[in-house]
């Protein structure tokens, strides 16, 4: 990204073991059963994509909220936008840039190996780390980050995930990808105009690919 000007910082995420969702008496069924999942080691973005290092790769920008908008998070994209985006953000560069799976999303919001078990991603009180219940978006990484350094994990744009929406099983799993296909594609990490139950670490919402929203964005992870 250099050549571009822009810079894109990257968090490794050590592989680990992790429990997946949520059995708490406030979560929704889309967070049960929590289930045993093993993950690989992997590079996380430390920030959302941001609306300039959109515009410098695609020569435009779909975001509603672009008043000083250089350092705000990318929105008004669907998950088909992402993978264009992705598709020459890698021919830019020669990497190999993707969505994270849900997993993998889910284990870096927590904290990866360093979890402390927070409610929200870095903390218990969300007003250390999450912008929500706003009407606009804000800056990335100006609330705290959480264990391992990545900022804005809990509110300010949903982030599109690589998988379609299922039902968790109970059974262990390794590197899940969610099914090979359904009807609606993973998001997550809670958002401006919606309250703090909304923020968890284990929430999740769903839409169809083609989806477009001033609160739904993307992070990136690196492909191996």
């Amino acid at each position: 990204l250099s050549r571009m000007g822009l810079e894109y910082p990257m968090v490794y995420v050590d592989g680990g073991l992790f429990l997946m969702g949520s059995d708490s008496e406030d979560s929704c069924k889309d967070e049960r059963p929590s289930h045993i999942v093993f993950l690989d080691g992997y590079w996380i973005g430390k920030y959302e994509v941001t609306q300039d290092l959109w515009e410098a790769v695609m020569g435009g920008n779909p975001s509603e909220n672009i008043i000083d908008g250089d350092r705000k998070p990318v929105e008004h994209v669907s998950w088909h936008d992402c993978q264009l985006f992705i598709d020459k953000l890698n021919s830019l560069t020669g990497l190999e840039f993707k969505l994270p799976t849900e997993a993998q999303w889910e284990f870096a919001a927590r904290g990866g190996d360093r979890s402390k078990g927070h409610r929200y991603s870095g903390s218990n009180s969300i007003d250390d780390v999450a912008w929500y219940g706003e009407y606009a978006t804000s800056d990335v990484g100006t609330k705290s980050p959480n264990e391992l350094g990545i900022y804005d994990m809990s509110g300010n744009v949903y982030e599109w995930c690589n998988d379609w929406f299922d039902y968790y099983g109970r059974r262990p799993e390794v590197n899940p990808v969610g099914p090979s296909e359904r009807y609606c594609r993973i998001f997550r990490g809670g958002s401006i105009g919606w309250e703090d139950e909304y923020q968890t670490v284990s929430r999740r919402g769903y839409a169809y690919p083609r989806y477009e929203s001033r609160r739904l964005g993307l992070r990136l992870c690196l492909k191996f």
